[in-house]
C-alpha cells in the first residue's frame, strides 16, 4: 500500500542504456569491407548510367572510350563521396558513437597544419628528384590523360572538385578516420594502424604503376602520422586535398605542353 500514498515517491527504474563502442580489428575490417563496396557501387552507377545512355547499338571501344575520359572519372568521384560517408554513418551509428566523435572530425591547430604542408613539400620534392633521377615522368600519364580527356569534354572544373575535394573527403574519412580509429584501438595499436590504413588507401589507387604506389603509401604514412599527432581527420582532409590541387595544377601544366 506504500505506492499508493501520494507522500510517497514513485519507485524510477533507470532505463538500459548501451555504452558506445569503437570497432576493434576484425569489426573494423569487415565494416571497412562495407563501405569500400559502397564506394565502389556509388562510382559504378555513374559509370554504368554513362555507358547505357549511348545512343545507338552498343559499342566496346566507345564504351571503354567513356570509361576513361575525364567526365566519367569525375562524376564517379563525386558520387562515391556520399556512397562512401552513407556506409560509414550506418557503421558508426551502430557502434552508438557520434559521427563526428568517431572520426575526429574536429579542426587542428595552425602549428599541425604547418607542420603537414611543410612535410608535404619536403616529402613530395624527394619523389619528384628521385623520378628525374631515374629518368621517370614527374606526373603519372593517367593523370594528364584524364586532364586532356576532361579539358575536351569541358569538365575540367568538375575534375579539379573531384580530385581537390571528394576524393580526400571520402578517402580521409575511410582511411584515417573509420580505419585508423577501430585498428588503433586494437592490437595494432597506433603503428600498426598507420601502416595497414596506408597499405589500404595505397591499395584504392590501382591507376598507377609500382612507382607511383611508393609514392602514394609514403604519403599515406605521413597522413596517418598527422592523424595521431594532431587528432584531426579534417587535418588530414586539408593536406590530402592540397597534395591532388598540386599534382591537378602540375598536370595540367603538362597537359598544354604536350
Amino acid at each position: 500500500m506504500d505506492r499508493l500514498d501520494p507522500a510517497a515517491p514513485p519507485i524510477m527504474v533507470a532505463p538500459v542504456t548501451h555504452p558506445p563502442r569503437i570497432w576493434k580489428f576484425w569489426g573494423t575490417a569487415l565494416w571497412g569491407l562495407f563501405i569500400f563496396v559502397a564506394l565502389f557501387a556509388g562510382q559504378l552507377v555513374v559509370v554504368a548510367w554513362l555507358v547505357l545512355r549511348q545512343e545507338g547499338p552498343f559499342d566496346l571501344a566507345a564504351a571503354i572510350h567513356v570509361v576513361g575520359g575525364g567526365l566519367t572519372i569525375s562524376l564517379s568521384v563525386i558520387m562515391g563521396m556520399p556512397a562512401a560517408l552513407g556506409a560509414i554513418w550506418i557503421a558508426t551509428r551502430l557502434s552508438r558513437t557520434p559521427f563526428a566523435q568517431y572520426l575526429a572530425l574536429r579542426w587542428s591547430s595552425w602549428r599541425d597544419l604547418a607542420i603537414g604542408v611543410g612535410a608535404l613539400v619536403v616529402l613530395v620534392a624527394g619523389w619528384d628528384l628521385l623520378s628525374r633521377a631515374l629518368g621517370r615522368e614527374v606526373a603519372p600519364g593517367f593523370m594528364v590523360d584524364v586532364l586532356k580527356s576532361a579539358r575536351a569534354d569541358g569538365a575540367l572544373w568538375l575534375l579539379v572538385i573531384a580530385f581537390c575535394v571528394a576524393a580526400p573527403v571520402s578517402e580521409e574519412f575511410f582511411a584515417r578516420g573509420f580505419l585508423y580509429r577501430g585498428w588503433s584501438e586494437s592490437f595494432l595499436k597506433v603503428p600498426g594502424a598507420i601502416l595497414l590504413s596506408s597499405l589500404v588507401w595505397t591499395a584504392l589507387h590501382l591507376q598507377y604503376d609500382w612507382f607511383f604506389f611508393g609514392q602514394v603509401f609514403s604519403i599515406g604514412l605521413l597522413l596517418g602520422w598527422l592523424r595521431h599527432r594532431s587528432n584531426s581527420t579534417w587535418l588530414t582532409v586539408v593536406v590530402h586535398g592540397l597534395n591532388n590541387l598540386a599534382a591537378t595544377l602540375q598536370s595540367i601544366w603538362l597537359a598544354g605542353a604536350s
